[in-house]
């Protein structure tokens, strides 16, 4: 356990593709939402914030100790939720892990590096493929910004003063928004039948 922390679940998506919430597909019997709650709380975070949207009534229960966050307009995209991210941790200062529930190969082992690597002098980030992004270790500071973000904006759009740190995940890039990803990650073993 790290502590030092707190932690953003960002789980208000429609899952508009797939058709049905994808935050309550399972892995050995385990929820996504579930799953990413208990490896977040592994981490120790102090404050914990889960930005729920499209089916938060069916998700709440699933939450491992973290805080319910209603997002109302879920359906602008992520900078709604990062926004109301950003409000839920106002005047903390720890720096604030970042996670989605769709990474089918997220593990412990990498939110643990993420935070081992972070010393604040700027946000620290998963690469996969060109892509930089989630799971991320941001600043408060960072965090604080996103309140000008707007649409399917995600904090990319607040890097723009200074590069942060990457660290390499390649099997992050899978992740679960189509009929076809889901039958790949169960032939993969990501993920339980149906």
């Amino acid at each position: 356990m790290i502590g030092g922390h707190d932690a953003v679940i960002l789980a208000a998506g429609g899952s508009q593709r797939l058709g049905r919430p994808k935050q309550l597909l399972t892995l050995d019997g385990e929820s996504l939402i579930a799953r990413v709650s208990r490896l977040v709380d592994a981490t120790g975070p102090g404050k914990t914030i889960a930005v729920l949207g499209a089916y938060a009534e069916r998700l709440c229960g699933q939450l491992n100790g973290a805080m319910a966050v209603f997002n109302p307009d879920w359906a602008t995209g992520m900078a709604s939720s990062l926004r109301l991210a950003a409000d839920a941790l106002a005047g903390r200062h720890d720096p604030v892990l970042v996670v989605v529930v769709d990474q089918l190969a997220l593990d412990e082992a990498h939110l643990v590096r993420l935070l081992a690597a972070h010393d604040g002098a700027r946000d620290t980030v998963t690469a996969y493929g060109e892509t930089l992004g989630v799971p991320a270790v941001l600043r408060a500071a960072t965090l604080a910004r996103a309140t000008h973000l707007r649409g399917d904006t995600g904090f990319r759009a607040l890097w723009s003063d200074e590069a942060p740190l990457a660290i390499r995940a390649d099997a992050l890039a899978v992740d679960v928004d189509t009929e076809d990803d889901v039958a790949r990650a169960i032939a993969a073993g990501l993920l339980d039948r149906d």
